[in-house]
């Protein structure tokens, strides 16, 4: 431990590492990546769910 227990160096919690865009103010653009990304997964979660469905019932 440190010789000082005055020094509170590095005591508390953790802080999120920002990436440098962040740092610069353009979080609004992260986030909408975010949406367009949980958008395509939907899209795709939805053709899947189509093309099980077709072949359930082409095979009953």
């Amino acid at each position: 431990m440190a010789k000082s227990r005055n020094n509170l160096l590095g005591v508390g919690g953790q802080r999120k590492k920002l990436s440098r865009a962040d740092q610069q103010g353009s979080a609004p653009a992260r986030a909408a990546n975010r949406k367009a990304s949980a958008d395509q997964k939907q899209e795709l979660l939805r053709k899947m769910r189509e093309r099980a469905q077709e072949q359930a019932g082409s095979e009953s």
